[in-house]
């Protein structure tokens, strides 16, 4: 999950931060309206979170302007302001809920998360995908009640598809919400990811993958697994699934391979396998 917080007290936006903080979540912070409003037109947020008092704006002008600009993403404002008809004026901005300072954190971050959830669609923290099942809260995964261990990585992958589920992400889309534009490293390394997570889920259950291949574009989560021999149309793309029983090195050199041609595969390509947690 990636979240915007608009927020120009110091002080405040390290407590918003400390509340919503972990693992899986990354922050931007911004602390006026006209950044915080160019970061929500550029980048891939989940939520956002906006202060009423900016410097160069109030916060009603900039969730209408998010508004008018399309920017559909779910927005919460925190204020210190406890007033009715301000809360009034927010929600007819555009925003989606309201919270007062002081807050609870636990309150807030509960807040943050069923904002989130209902804004892809999902009734509560329980995902359930084929036979896999994402608890969005205890932020686990099982797979007919078996727990599947992953990485804090490999969760934010499978959170990231779940919430989008059926639709195609493509690589950038995955390192932007993995690293938020920090440190990022080449793109294939989300191919290195996805085939350690079917690797993974083939082990459990390997007729249970969900994770497929949408070839020049990304991946998708589908509710049904393919079946692995096959190729499936979906609309006009052809989403291929490779086979469980490969090894991994030969899945990456495949993917290399596929972007650099053959025979340009180097040993630093294959050590990027190093790079996993």
């Amino acid at each position: 999950m990636r979240v915007l917080i608009i927020e120009d007290d110091p002080v405040s936006a390290k407590v918003i931060a400390a509340a919503i903080k972990a693992d899986n979540v990354l922050l931007e912070p911004c602390d006026n309206g006209e950044d915080g409003l160019e970061l929500a037109k550029l980048y891939d947020f989940d939520i956002a979170i906006v202060d009423l008092g900016l410097p160069d704006m109030d916060g009603f002008t900039l969730v209408r302007r998010m508004r008018n600009a399309q920017i559909k993403i779910p927005v919460i404002v925190v204020t210190a302001t406890d007033d009715q008809q301000q809360k009034i004026n927010a929600l007819l901005s555009g925003a989606d809920d309201y919270v007062t300072k002081p807050f609870d954190p636990a309150e807030l971050s509960a807040r943050l998360q069923a904002i989130v959830r209902r804004s892809k669609g999902l009734a509560d923290s329980l995902v359930q995908i084929g036979r896999m099942t994402i608890n969005l809260h205890a932020r686990n995964v099982e797979i007919d009640g078996q727990p599947l261990h992953v990485t804090a990585k490999e969760y934010s992958i499978l959170e990231l598809l779940a919430l989008r589920k059926g639709m195609t992400l493509s690589k950038e889309t995955f390192l932007d919400h993995l690293y938020g534009g920090m440190d990022e490293p080449e793109q294939k390394i989300i191919d290195v990811f996805i085939c350690k997570l079917r690797k993974k889920i083939a082990a459990i259950a390997p007729d249970a993958h969900n994770i497929q291949t949408v070839w020049g574009h990304g991946y998708v989560m589908k509710e049904t697994p393919l079946d692995q021999r096959g190729v499936a149309e979906d609309g006009a793309e052809f989403v291929r699934v490779r086979a469980m029983d490969e090894d991994l090195e030969a899945i990456l050199e495949s993917e290399l391979a596929r972007e650099k041609g053959p025979g340009r595969i180097t040993e630093v390509d294959k050590l990027l396998l190093a790079l996993l947690p």
